[in-house]
């Protein structure tokens, strides 16, 4: 019991923030030190590429340039400033560059999410939670633009979380990071759609006499964070734009980021949210009505979209911490006796900057000597070489090769960007190349003239074209297997 006590007092001795400090300093060494898990999914080549368009031309894309099924028509970018950010440090740094930037947006995360349960749970259970919460969004940790708004959202959604503890209205201050948020990612808007339900809970556990008020001024910050939401480039079509990935409807079940949860095996997820269940009845926790109600919503989300766990993950202990300090006498051991000295922010500042200075030292010695690379299983660099020295045009090709031909110059048949080829486009696109419609993968063939395909080995549409008249297995690698049409390559063969 003593040393539990002693080690409790310590910690809370410490400087105000340090503890949030080394924790997340610690997260930004251990992501950079395992860069290469930051670098498996094509989308970051073609965010780096698109980025990198809009340095070098000094314009924002209105239209589509990158495919060749929908060149020309009407596409803007919702994370075009993560964009510019991912491909300044990619031509500054190769890809070191954009595994340092997303460490350090997880490091970040970190510091700020430790910081704001600060006053509700001593620093072992906050570490714990953080940890949970790293292992929970693990899978989606990648270095693509909702990585660099995470720390934006989480700064964002905890600072209503504190107004609504104090039963009060968010700080004005908060509008700056809604601006930076909308400018970085699309997912924006659960920040404004999070207002609500975090306002109900401000006015329903206030003075009855001061609800009217307090609710006036909650719908007035409203008002104005969806005003800040559209100081982007592209004004009001910044919030419609974001909006626009929730028509998907069926399609978002086939998309592995946004397909529902899966309880099939057991995950962290799923061990955390039984966990968090089993311990609240044991524990009998008591929440407010509108707490319920935000719970739940994460939890919906996350049962719904996987995409949505690490939303979960982050903020649902902000929700549960002042509950949970206040019946689970958790904050107890953080209560100072009266008269202690405060230990004065200098020093935190101080370990700040010394932070900072033997984090940069450290990965300068990293990076000089741990050169990074993509997964190779999305850059079959031997078969595009291959296309491109026969000028192939019009290539078919899988949404993830896809992102690598754009980074390659090359128009695309798909890529990531599922919001802009629309719902029926793709489902037709996973009907032809999962082979559950040898119909829709010849009529896609023909409706877009394609004139050669590239296709990973054990995608069912490449073994299918092995066995389809007018079609010819040209190039085959570990990779990647390439088919052309059967009277080019003939017509080649007589020109040889």
């Amino acid at each position: 019991m003593s040393i539990s006590i002693t080690s409790n007092v310590s910690l809370r001795s410490a400087p105000p923030g340090l503890v949030a400090l080394c924790a997340g300093a610690g997260a930004y060494l251990f992501f950079l030190s395992a860069g290469e898990i930051l670098l498996r999914d094509s989308d970051s080549l073609w965010q780096i590429k698109i980025g990198q368009s809009i340095l070098d031309h000094g314009a924002m894309p209105y239209t589509d340039v990158y495919s060749f099924t929908r060149f020309g028509e009407p596409w803007i970018s919702s994370s075009w400033l993560s964009q510019v950010l991912l491909a300044t440090v990619h031509g500054a740094f190769d890809w070191a560059g954009p595994v340092i930037l997303t460490s350090l947006a997880i490091g970040v995360t970190v510091a700020i999410f430790i910081y704001l349960l600060d006053p509700y749970l001593d620093p072992a259970r906050s570490i714990l939670l953080v940890t949970l919460a790293l292992l929970m969004s693990g899978t989606h940790f990648l270095a693509r633009p909702h990585m660099l708004a995470l720390p934006v959202m989480l700064a964002f959604v905890g600072g209503l979380m504190v107004a609504a503890d104090h039963r009060s209205h968010p700080s004005w201050l908060l509008l700056p990071l809604m601006v930076l948020w909308a400018n970085l990612h699309g997912g924006f808007v659960l920040g404004l759609a999070l207002i609500g339900p975090v306002g109900l809970e401000a006015v329903w556990s206030s003075d009855p006499k001061h609800r009217f008020a307090l609710a006036a001024r909650w719908a007035l910050f409203a008002l104005a964070a969806l005003a800040a939401s559209c100081c982007t480039p592209y004004g009001w079509n910044t919030l419609l734009g974001a909006t626009k990935i929730l028509s998907l409807g069926k399609l978002l079940s086939l998309i592995w980021e946004w397909m529902p949860a899966d309880f099939s095996s057991i995950s962290f997820f799923e061990a955390a949210l039984l966990g968090l269940i089993g311990l609240a009845f044991y524990r009998r926790l008591v929440l407010s009505v509108p707490r319920i109600i935000l719970l739940l919503g994460l939890i919906w989300m996350a049962l719904t979209h996987s995409r949505n766990i690490e939303v979960f993950a982050f903020l649902a202990p902000l929700v549960l911490a002042k509950p949970i300090a206040e019946q689970w006498r958790t904050a107890e051991a953080g209560v100072r006796p009266f008269g202690e000295i405060q230990p004065p922010y200098h020093i935190t500042i101080i370990a700040a900057l010394a932070i900072a200075a033997a984090g940069w030292a450290s990965t300068k010695t990293f990076v000089a000597h741990h050169p990074f690379s993509f997964v190779t299983a999305q850059t079959p660099v031997a078969a595009v070489d291959v296309l491109e020295q026969r000028r192939a045009q019009r290539i078919f090709s899988t949404a993830p090769i896809g992102g690598y031909l754009i980074s390659r110059d090359i128009k695309a048949f798909i890529d990531g960007r599922a919001e802009l080829y629309g719902e029926k486009f793709v489902m037709d696109y996973f009907d032809a190349v999962e082979g559950k419609n040898v119909e829709t993968l010849l009529r896609l063939l023909e409706t877009y003239r394609i004139d050669a395909t590239l296709l990973n080995p054990t995608v069912p549409a490449a073994k299918m074209l092995d066995h389809v008249a007018g079609w010819k297995r040209l190039y085959a690698d570990k990779l990647a297997v390439i088919h052309v049409r059967e009277d080019r390559a003939n017509a080649e063969m007589l020109a040889r």
